[in-house]
């Protein structure tokens, strides 16, 4: 047999558009065949019906009074005669009564029917005149039913729509608005991230990658008596690569991965969040063992009981405790595994967060300078970059940077260089990449005067002096005085990465911060408003020093910072009000002594400040070189400096081997 005759053919499925399209049939059908449109029916006038009258060609004359129309019935004789031929024809379609050979409208009754019965008189014919109404019971039908099947049609339509479609399956019908909205992979899905996506986040990837293991090779584990977690939790900020790593779990793990959101249970109907959440564990109970990723869990596992002023009984709460319960409770699944992403673990429920549901918390946090390195390794594998491309030097660039912050840095690098018509993406690309994400879009067309311009000038110069004399400032990497997003200049910084901070560090920062508003005062002996978001910067880290690290002796070791969160819903200080004025009193003090530190730092190097100023406003934009070039080699190097970094980078340091200090 052919290839041909062994496929089935398909038949077509059933659709209830052809059930509209033949009932528009019927009724265009009907205007067509039922209204006499293809007889042999000929409009007339009053003067040709007078004529045909007079010479007694009219056997009948039907006047319908509710349409205006008088209808014309000949005699047998009348249509032999040539005159009438295209009326005496016989119609295409049989008709069941007698139809006219003509009609026509009569405008106004009375005067019709006098010249009529005139004519009559005068010729004394006996042709019959009738009176008559028309009613199309077809057509009052269906305009009394009309409303009705409209009615019916759009409900069946908007239920369509809440239900998600017309097909099958969870969610085809209104019905099915409790089914679980999460989406399966499994081994027939395709899903291309892995492990080796993953760049650095070493701890947490050892972590996750276990719990596959736990599922593919539970007997390696339950042979000790040991068992498997419950669920684990990833918590860190936005843009670590939470749902990253449980895409790699999805790629890697050889059992059905059930991925949505947090946001998923939610939904405007009482208890579709708990009927969902019974119905996913359900699909995963079924298909067990089997893996659960809920992102942003937060969306319905915040803390029970707070902000609920209304006494009434709130849905997400239904939904977490139904979700608490399907973890950890009577019945409880097992080889299930969940999996939860948040940045936000502060506002959890506690009852969530124990041992038994999430037994093991992920911390992903941000990458330091060898993990940024990875990153951008992972990063850069689709872009055409040149060969002299430092990474030791875009991880030394990027501080801070998440990965997420990281993917646009080389992405955004790739854009410059295309806009720049390059063949690779280089060093300076990236360096600009930078540059547009942490300060924004250069405005180089904005107006600015001349004394604006100076003022900006010496406020820059005088962040970039006050941090090149102290010894724990951040070194500085460059200086602008190009208007750039919501500033109007500039100086970047390559901050140490530090995992403590002692006072002495915090207040040379402060100094170096209100360097700007130092040199103006010493140049111009005025201020200006240029300066605020150096003294939102510097209060923010005085009244940490002074209520949260406990490092201002005034006050004591005292902290007032609360953890869980619980400060956010309280109406009350936890301290007194004379507590209050002292440490409004020790915030104030902080800042405007390291304020007079910084204008005493300037008097010492007015000269060189000046310097630096006039070159920064012949160039709008210097470098460190630049600095070195006025001010000499910087009087000490810090503890863990840049040099510091790329030794750790070269070198893999072990504990046998410790770096030396610099002295």
């Amino acid at each position: 047999m052919s290839k041909e005759n062994n496929t089935p053919q398909k038949k077509p499925k059933f659709s209830s558009w052809w059930i509209y399209g033949l009932i528009a049939i019927l009724l265009i059908g009907y205007q067509f065949f039922g209204s006499g449109n293809f007889a042999t029916t000929r409009k007339t006038t009053t003067s040709e019906l007078q004529e045909y009258l007079r010479n007694g060609d009219i056997e009948k004359i039907l006047i319908i009074t509710n349409a205006d129309q008088a209808k014309v019935f000949l005699s047998e004789e009348a249509l032999t005669k040539d005159v009438h031929k295209d009326v005496a024809e016989k119609p295409l379609i049989p008709s069941t009564g007698m139809l006219p050979q003509y009609v026509l409208d009569y405008g106004d009754l009375q005067i019709f029917q006098n010249e009529i019965t005139e004519i009559k008189k005068e010729n004394n014919l006996d042709t019959i005149v009738e009176f008559d109404k028309e009613s199309n019971v077809f057509m009052e039908l269906m305009l009394t039913i009309l409303p009705f099947v409209l009615i019916i049609g759009i409900w069946i339509y908007l239920m369509r729509r809440m239900s998600g479609g017309a097909g099958g399956g969870a969610g085809g019908q209104i019905f099915n608005i409790g089914k679980s909205k999460a989406k399966l992979f499994d081994e027939k899905t395709d899903t291309r991230t892995s492990f080796q996506d993953v760049a650095g986040l070493e701890g947490a990837k050892e972590e996750v990658e276990e719990i596959v293991e736990f599922l593919r090779n539970p007997d390696k584990y339950t042979s000790l008596g040991g068992k498997i977690p419950k669920g684990a939790l990833l918590v860190g900020p936005p843009g670590t690569g939470k749902t990253l790593l449980a895409k790699a779990v999805a790629g890697e793990a050889k059992v059905p991965f059930f991925s949505l959101s947090g946001s998923d249970f939610v939904e405007m109907f009482v208890g579709v969040g708990a009927s969902r959440v019974r119905d996913l564990f359900k699909q995963a109970k079924d298909k067990s063992p089997s893996i659960i990723f809920i992102d942003e869990i937060d969306a319905i596992g915040r803390a029970r009981g707070k902000n609920n002023f209304t006494g009434s009984n709130d849905e997400r709460e239904n939904t977490l405790n139904q979700l608490l319960t399907e973890m950890d409770g009577f019945g409880t699944n097992t080889n299930v595994i969940v999996l939860a992403a948040t940045n936000r673990a502060d506002v959890l429920d506690k009852a969530l967060m124990r041992a038994g549901r999430f037994d093991r918390q992920i911390y992903v946090d941000l990458p330091d300078i060898r993990e940024r390195k990875e990153i951008f390794e992972v990063h850069l594998r689709p872009i055409k970059t040149s060969e002299t491309l430092d990474l030791d030097f875009l991880a030394r660039q990027t501080p801070g940077f998440s990965g997420a912050d990281i993917a646009n840095v080389c992405n955004e690098a790739a854009l410059i260089a295309a806009r720049k018509e390059k063949k690779a993406v280089g060093k300076q690309d990236f360096l600009d990449a930078v540059d547009r994400i942490v300060g924004g879009l250069e405005k180089k067309n904005k107006i600015i005067t001349p004394g604006e311009k100076k003022t900006i000038a010496y406020h820059e110069a005088g962040h970039a002096t006050v941090s090149w004399m102290l010894e724990h400032a951040a070194p500085l990497v460059k200086v602008t005085i190009v208007p750039r997003g919501q500033s109007l200049g500039s100086a970047w910084y390559l901050p140490e990465e530090r995992l403590i901070v002692r006072s002495e560090q915090m207040q040379d920062e402060m100094c170096a911060t209100l360097g700007g508003r130092a040199a103006e005062k010493v140049i111009f002996d005025k201020i200006s408003t240029g300066a605020l978001s150096d003294l939102e910067k510097v209060t923010k880290q005085a009244r940490a020093m002074v209520t949260i690290y406990g490092l201002n002796d005034e006050i004591g070791n005292l902290t007032y910072y609360d953890s869980s969160g619980q400060n956010e819903y309280g109406f009350t200080k936890p301290y007194s009000e004379e507590t209050a004025q002292k440490i409004d009193q020790e915030i104030s003090k902080i800042i405007e002594e390291q304020y007079k530190r910084a204008v005493k730092v300037l008097l010492d190097n007015k000269d060189k400040l000046i310097e630096l100023a006039e070159r920064l406003l012949e160039k709008e934009v210097i470098f460190k070189e630049d600095l070195q070039k006025i001010f000499g080699k910087r009087p000490f190097e810090s503890e863990f400096d840049q040099k510091g970094q790329e030794k750790l980078i070269a070198e893999e340091l072990t504990p046998e081997e410790p770096a030396e200090e610099k002295k």
